[in-house]
C-alpha cells in the first residue's frame, strides 16, 4: 500500500520509492518533495503524518517552517530589486541603510550580505530569541555594533540575521516590510503557498517540527569570544520556540519562513528557469549572472566547514554538499535536513520539506538520498 500522494512522472518513480521507503522505515515521519522541469512540476509528492503518534496525515497544503530555505527567498527578493535598478550589489550598505556604516562597517557592500562575508554574522552579546522578533528593531542593534572580521575576506554564515541585514535594506528602498514584499512581489504573483511572517489564518496547516538529537558536546568549553558562538548561540535557536505564535508571525528571513516543497520549488524555479517562468520575465541573464558571481570559498567562520558561497546561494561544494551536482547551480539548506537546489543546466528545482530533523545545519542523508533519485532519473531521460 502506497503511503504517499501526488503526481510523480515516470521517469522520477525512484524519488516516489525513496520517499516511500524512508516513510515505511521511520526515519521520515511526514515530508514533501517537489521537482520541476521548465518550470512544471514532475514531482510533487507529500506523504506521512504530522504527529509522532502518527494520527495526524501530513495534507497536499500541510506548511512547515524550513529554516534557512528562507534565505533564498530573501536573496530573491534583494534580485528582484537588483533587476529593478533599485539596488547595486556593489554599492555600500549604509548607501541605503546610513546608521549601518557605524563602527567600522562604512564600506560594507550589498554583495557582503547577500554572501555571507560581510563579518556580521550576529548579535553583540546579549540577545534573546524574542527579542529578533521585532526585525526593525534587532536590525538597530545590527548597525551599532563593529563588524567581527575584515569585510569580504572570508564567510562566516549570517545564520540567523540574514533577513534583518537584507530585510532591512528591502526595507529602505521600498517602505515595504521584507515579509509583505515578498508576499506581493513574489509569491502572490507565482501562486505559492510560502510566507515569511505566517498569519494565524494559516497555524491549523503548520506541522510541528520534531527536534534532533541533542548533540553531545560542551558549548562552554568553547572559546565565548569566537565567531561559531557568537553567530550560533547568540541567541539560542529553540526548535521549540517555533510552534509559537510569536515564532511564526514574526518575519525573520533567515529562518522562519514556512512552506512546502511544492511551494518552494515553485518560487525557486524563477532561477532555475532562468529569470522568466509563466512567460513573466522576473530576472534576466545579467542578474542571474551574479548568483554565480564567488564571494567565497573555504572554511566558513561560524560553521567551520567548507562552504562556497556566490551571491545570495551557496554554490557546489563536494565535500560539504556531495549530493549537490557541479554546474551552474546554485543550492541552500535549512537546519534539520530542508534543501533546495536549482539547477540551471538542467532548468530543474529540486525541494524537499519535512517536520522530523536530522542532526546537522547543511542538509541531511534523507535530503541526498531524494536528490540523487531525482538525478538518476535526469540521467536516465537524457540517455
Amino acid at each position: 500500500m502506497t503511503n504517499t500522494s501526488g503526481y510523480c512522472a515516470e521517469p522520477f518513480g525512484g524519488v516516489r520509492q525513496e520517499l516511500e521507503n524512508q516513510l515505511a522505515s521511520g526515519a521520515e515521519l511526514g515530508a514533501s518533495v517537489c521537482v520541476t522541469v521548465d518550470g512544471e512540476p514532475v514531482v510533487d509528492l507529500w506523504g506521512g503524518h504530522l504527529d509522532e503518534d502518527r494520527t495526524d496525515p501530513w495534507q497536499r497544503d500541510t506548511l512547515v517552517n524550513v529554516f534557512s530555505i528562507s534565505k533564498t527567498m530573501t536573496a530573491l527578493c534583494a534580485l528582484l530589486l537588483v533587476e529593478r535598478g533599485e539596488l547595486d550589489v556593489y554599492e555600500k550598505v549604509a548607501h541605503y541603510w546610513p546608521e549601518f556604516g557605524a563602527n567600522g562597517k562604512g564600506d560594507i557592500e550589498i554583495r557582503h550580505i547577500l554572501g555571507h562575508t560581510s563579518g556580521v554574522s550576529g548579535w553583540q552579546p546579549p540577545i534573546e530569541l524574542t527579542d529578533i522578533y521585532d526585525a526593525r528593531a534587532a536590525a538597530e542593534r545590527l548597525a551599532a555594533q563593529p563588524p567581527w572580521w575584515e569585510p569580504g575576506t572570508a564567510s562566516g554564515y549570517h545564520a540567523l540575521n540574514y533577513g534583518h541585514l537584507v530585510g532591512e535594506v528591502v526595507h529602505r528602498v521600498t517602505g515595504r516590510s521584507l515579509g509583505r514584499f515578498f508576499a506581493e512581489e513574489l509569491a502572490g504573483p507565482l501562486g505559492a503557498d510560502f510566507h515569511i511572517g505566517t498569519g494565524p489564518e494559516h497555524r491549523p496547516r503548520i506541522a510541528p517540527l520534531i527536534p534532533p538529537p541533542a548533540l553531545q558536546f560542551d558549548m562552554s568549553a568553547l572559546d565565548q569570544d569566537s565567531i561559531l558562538v557568537k553567530t550560533l548561540t547568540n541567541p539560542l535557536l529553540d526548535v521549540a520556540e517555533t510552534a509559537t505564535a510569536g515564532w511564526q508571525e514574526a518575519e525573520i528571513g533567515a529562518v522562519n519562513g514556512h512552506g512546502n516543497a511544492r511551494s518552494v520549488a515553485r518560487v525557486q524555479s524563477v532561477v532555475s528557469c532562468g529569470g522568466t517562468l509563466d512567460g513573466r520575465k522576473l530576472l534576466s541573464d545579467k542578474t542571474i549572472d551574479l548568483i554565480f558571481e564567488q564571494q567565497s570559498d573555504g572554511v566558513d567562520q561560524a560553521l567551520l566547514a567548507p562552504l562556497r558561497f556566490g551571491i545570495g546561494y551557496g554554490l557546489p561544494h563536494r565535500q560539504t554538499a556531495p549530493a549537490v551536482p557541479e554546474g551552474r547551480v546554485c543550492w541552500w539548506a535549512g537546519y534539520g535536513g530542508a534543501i533546495v537546489v536549482n539547477d540551471l543546466d538542467h532548468r530543474l528545482t529540486f525541494a524537499y520539506t519535512m517536520n522530523k530533523m536530522e542532526p546537522g545545519i547543511m542538509g541531511s542523508a534523507r535530503a541526498d538520498a531524494y536528490l540523487r533519485a531525482t538525478y538518476a532519473a535526469v540521467r536516465e531521460v537524457a540517455a
